[in-house]
């Protein structure tokens, strides 16, 4: 089974945008035809990501409160899937110094959920808030030192 991680970010940034945002070296960035851009970056980060626009978007997960839902119109997700060769401590590492650009770049709301069901942290007007920190934060260690709160 694939591990899969989904930043959403609430609002209608062109997709081209968040890519550079997200990757600053041109080499690395993902490319294709709006609304989808892709790269594969096994070797240099772990992972396959995807940026997608979206018109209707639906976000629901298990949050520390309970059900957790978000429909962001417009929004944009940039997706990562895992490689299964890779380590997986250090493929999170480097897709969560991805989220953390990605935050610091921007101001939207974003939601980054883990195999579409685990809420791992909101960001929402400007606060951000992480979810399962005795499970999920707790078993990456550099998570705390990646994205503060």
């Amino acid at each position: 089974m694939a591990i899969e991680y989904d930043l959403v970010l609430g609002g209608s940034t062109p997709i081209e945008l968040v890519a550079a945002r997200a990757f600053p070296a041109l080499a690395e960035r993902p490319t294709g035809v709006v609304p989808l851009l892709s790269a594969a970056l096994f070797e240099p980060y772990g992972f396959e990501v995807t940026v997608l626009a979206e018109d209707d978007a639906y976000v629901e997960a298990a949050s520390d409160q309970g059900r957790w839902e978000w429909e962001p119109v417009p929004s944009v997700s940039v997706g990562f899937r895992l490689g299964k060769a890779a380590d997986p401590e250090w493929a999170v590492a480097n897709m969560l110094s991805v989220v953390r650009r990605l935050l610091d770049s921007g101001d939207e709301d974003a939601a980054l959920v883990l195999n579409s069901d685990l809420l791992v942290l909101v960001r929402a007007d400007g606060k951000v808030v992480k979810h399962h920190r005795e499970t999920w934060w707790s078993s990456y260690p550099a998570a705390d030192q990646l994205i503060p709160g």
